[in-house]
């Protein structure tokens, strides 16, 4: 199978959370030696713009014109790898980098997404108790939220409903409490309780069959680090109990990978200033570099 190279876009942007930390990722992973370890050229670190604590008013969402403005930026960045060939590694960041990768797909053609995220991250402004982006990415890039959001030069949705697969989610507590809409009947949905009885590597294949109809040029992977069991991962901001294991992670990867047909991956969420003793990051590079190999195929 031919391969394609890798190339590495920092993207370390804030602009979806309250606190900060998260922007400390792209580092940490480097430092970790993921892409010499990956083979991965660097092409280049987008600054974020600055962040206003107060979410606006209009669309009840920290940041919004800011994510507004700088999705399409990060989009022309994702872009520019894919135009060289090779196949962007995203390291954010928050959640809300997702906008700018599924923009730059979009603008291409139609592609699907497979987001594994300890959160289904699909609540609307009206609900997420601190006006989160992060929280509510899945929602805006398939077209549910305010305009500013998910109009992107006016290309509303950036991944069609049906075209998602939601992958690994367990925060089913915090979106009964805070009364999170659910998720659209179209978008194929696999929790973290369908993932433990299928096993994760079927239900991984299953995903793949729904991500590589006819119809799709092709499909996006985002990895929240919060997928991780928070007994491995407490270096994310927002923790719920259980998760993947390593090995597990690793394993749905290398199932949607060895398909040829992923082209691009994004990584968020983990916060280095919560990693205490390091060993969070150092897994995460690990199963990184474990799962992704020295090139992508093709």
């Amino acid at each position: 199978m031919p391969t394609r190279p890798y190339a590495i876009l920092e993207a370390p942007s804030t602009l979806g959370l309250a606190t900060d930390g998260v922007e400390g990722l792209p580092d940490r992973l480097l430092e970790l030696g993921l892409a010499d370890r990956i083979h991965a050229r660097r092409a280049g670190r987008l600054a974020a713009p600055p962040k206003d604590p107060t979410p606006d008013p209009e669309t009840l969402t920290l940041n919004a014109k800011a994510i507004a403005a700088w999705s399409p930026e990060l989009a022309d960045a994702v872009e520019a790898v894919l135009d060289a060939g090779d196949f962007p590694v995203v390291l954010g960041g928050d959640c809300t980098i997702l906008l700018g990768s599924m923009l730059a797909l979009r603008r291409r053609g139609r592609y699907g997404l497979f987001f594994i995220d300890g959160n289904a991250d699909f609540f609307q402004p009206e609900a997420e108790p601190n006006g989160e982006g992060a929280s509510m990415d899945l929602a805006f890039v398939t077209g549910y939220g305010p305009a500013l959001l998910t109009e992107l030069e006016g290309r509303r949705p950036l991944v069609r409903p049906e075209d998602a697969v939601a992958f690994a989610f367990r925060d089913h507590e915090d979106q009964a409490e805070f009364g999170s809409q659910p998720l659209p009947a179209g978008l194929s949905a696999y929790d973290l309780h369908a993932v433990r009885r299928l096993g994760v590597e079927a239900a991984a294949r299953a995903a793949l069959v729904h991500l590589t109809r006819a119809e799709l040029d092709g499909f996006f992977i985002h990895l929240d680090a919060d997928c991780l069991d928070d007994a491995v991962m407490p270096a994310v901001d927002f923790r719920v109990p259980g998760g993947l294991s390593w090995d597990e992670l690793a394993a749905a990867l290398r199932i949607v990978l060895a398909s040829g047909k992923a082209v691009g991956l994004e990584v968020t969420i983990y916060n280095p200033r919560l990693d205490l003793d390091g060993s969070a990051g150092r897994g995460l590079a690990d199963v990184l570099a474990s799962a992704l190999g020295t090139a992508a195929p093709a």
